[in-house]
């Protein structure tokens, strides 16, 4: 654990120092309509800083393009994820799922540049947010995608015996890796 907590924070202090971080989001006002999400990142700091606006900003972001073909998206995203996963204290939302869903999207970021460091962002997400079973999921297809079957079905049975939620999750994931999918849920099962 102190592994992994050294290595979020030296990636922690990676992303803040990196200087395309206030490129396109410098609004100068907050909209009366909270629902567009316009609000910039320091605002969204200074306000509310909660997990829902932060998952409302990122995903609103993340339309922007696809990041698996666009290099500078990926890294805009990445930043951005890594400022949420920092201004969000584990402590006090390790309970919510918009959290949750932050912390797993960042490691399937991540796994997009670095397999290891996604592989410790998946590490941190399930250590911080235990009881969500999309955070294992995440975790174990991340596994699968790496050809680490066995990793995956421990990953998996762990979820399960921590009785993570929705246990159906759980007992589809496990069905389909034992049918030897490549998907462990399809987009329906999602």
């Amino acid at each position: 654990i102190t592994s992994i907590m050294n290595r979020v924070r030296n990636l922690k202090n990676k992303y803040r120092n990196e200087e395309n971080i206030t490129d396109e989001f410098n609004y100068t006002k907050i909209s009366a309509d909270t629902t567009d999400n316009s609000g910039t990142v320091n605002q969204i700091m200074m306000t509310t800083n909660n997990p829902e606006d932060w998952l409302c900003f990122l995903l609103k972001l993340e339309k922007k393009g696809i990041p698996q073909m666009d290099v500078s998206l990926l890294n805009r995203l990445i930043g951005r994820y890594s400022q949420a996963v920092t201004a969000l204290p584990a402590e006090k939302y390790s309970q919510d799922e918009s959290y949750a869903r932050i912390l797993v999207r960042f490691a399937e970021l991540k796994a997009l540049q670095d397999p290891e460091e996604a592989r410790d962002q998946f590490h941190l997400a399930r250590l911080n947010c235990k009881k969500f079973a999309f955070v294992h999921v995440a975790f174990a297809q991340f596994e699968l995608s790496q050809e680490n079957e066995k990793k995956c079905k421990q990953i998996l049975q762990k979820a399960v015996e921590c009785s993570a939620v929705p246990l159906e999750l759980l007992e589809t994931a496990l069905q389909n890796l034992h049918l030897k999918k490549k998907q462990l849920l399809s987009d329906e099962e999602k």
